[in-house]
């Protein structure tokens, strides 16, 4: 079934990936972890609420899909989205715009993994190391760098003009042996685009997903991304595909996080039984007033509260996005233009690191 973006609705059920026009499949998102999850301890010491294995599917045809519960920092990720194409294994230039790395770079800026040097430098090993009768590209194939590495988004573009039928269109972020030792892996770690007919599709997998913070920011990078391949072969951008194997959402630190193994059930009974979004403020205003505080410099590390709020707010009609009329390495932040973004005010998630 469609829906305007307009048109008021119930959420969907939990578990409904049914296509919409609007980002009310994020809030369907967010009530499903919340209502289904278990409690997580993790890595960061920030606890979690967590799901295995969500999907859901967005038709780029209805709009961009740009948040509009909260206003999105729309710059900041199109500083991201260029420096993921740059190819840059550091963040100097990327730290004069964002601060969204930083803590994951040493000194000089450089991280243990980055998302474009595997996408635009991937590792071929060298000729020493390679297994009796595996093959590797010489180094006169078009996606072959000067430095021998392997673009993966020159051989993108390239299948898609000579071979777009091709099920191997395929890009990965994913290095196991950097992964096994990297302070911060890939979460969104490989992507495959699709052509149906005059569309070009796009599905991204993602082993580790922050609901609040980074899936929004995936949704609209990987759809620009999707918007942008799409204009460099004339193709029409068709669906963005999203797979998440740990959705999860954070639930605090300490005290405030151990509440929540304690009184998960009540919680979850609780959002479970709203039946108009204003309800979803008065188990917000419950919580906060039941729950431990957080920690002195721990505020918003419970991220429960503002997605309840965020699930009250009511999607707004989703903005367009023009790319300009140039080669890929060509582009830059000022070649995109947002049109009609019309967002619920700015809400705070501290991030769990």
């Amino acid at each position: 079934m469609r829906w305007s973006p307009a048109e008021e609705r119930p959420l969907s059920p939990p578990g409904d990936t049914t296509q919409t026009t609007d980002m009310r499949d994020y809030q369907t998102l967010v009530e499903t972890v919340l209502t289904t999850g278990g409690y997580k301890p993790n890595r960061t010491a920030v606890d979690t609420i967590s799901t295995f294995h969500y999907e859901y599917e967005l038709d780029l045809a209805a709009g961009f899909p740009l948040l509009t519960t909260k206003e999105m920092y729309w710059e900041s990720m199109l500083y991201e989205f260029f420096w993921y194409l740059s190819g840059e294994e550091h963040i100097r230039e990327l730290r004069k715009h964002t601060s969204i790395w930083d803590e994951w770079a040493d000194g000089d800026g450089h991280l243990q993994t980055a998302y474009g040097r595997f996408w635009r430098r991937y590792p071929i090993p060298d000729p020493s190391n390679r297994l009796p009768g595996e093959a590797w590209p010489d180094a006169d194939h078009p996606a072959v760098n000067d430095e021998g590495t392997f673009d993966q988004i020159a051989h993108v573009l390239n299948s898609l003009e000579e071979r777009p039928h091709s099920r191997r269109i395929v890009v990965n972020a994913w290095h196991p042996a950097n992964a096994a030792v990297s302070k911060l892996p890939p979460c969104h770690y490989t992507y495959t685009f699709n052509v149906q007919g005059e569309t070009l599709n796009l599905k991204l997998e993602q082993r580790s997903a922050d609901i609040a913070l980074g899936v929004p920011f995936n949704i609209a990078a990987y759809s620009l991304l999707l918007l942008t391949m799409a204009a460099q072969v004339g193709y029409e951008p068709g669906i963005f595909a999203h797979s998440l194997t740990d959705a999860h959402i954070y639930c605090g630190t300490g005290e405030r996080g151990a509440w929540y193994d304690d009184h998960l059930e009540e919680v979850q009974a609780r959002v479970a039984a709203v039946d108009e979004p204003e309800g979803y403020l008065e188990v917000r205003d419950w919580l906060t007033s039941v729950a431990p505080a957080e920690g002195e410099g721990e505020a918003g590390f419970d991220h429960i509260p503002n997605l309840l709020e965020q699930l009250s707010r009511q999607p707004r009609s989703l903005p367009t996005v023009e790319v300009a009329d140039k080669p890929l390495d060509d582009l830059g932040v000022d070649d995109v233009t947002l049109s009609g973004y019309d967002p619920h005010p700015r809400l705070h998630f501290a991030v769990a690191e």
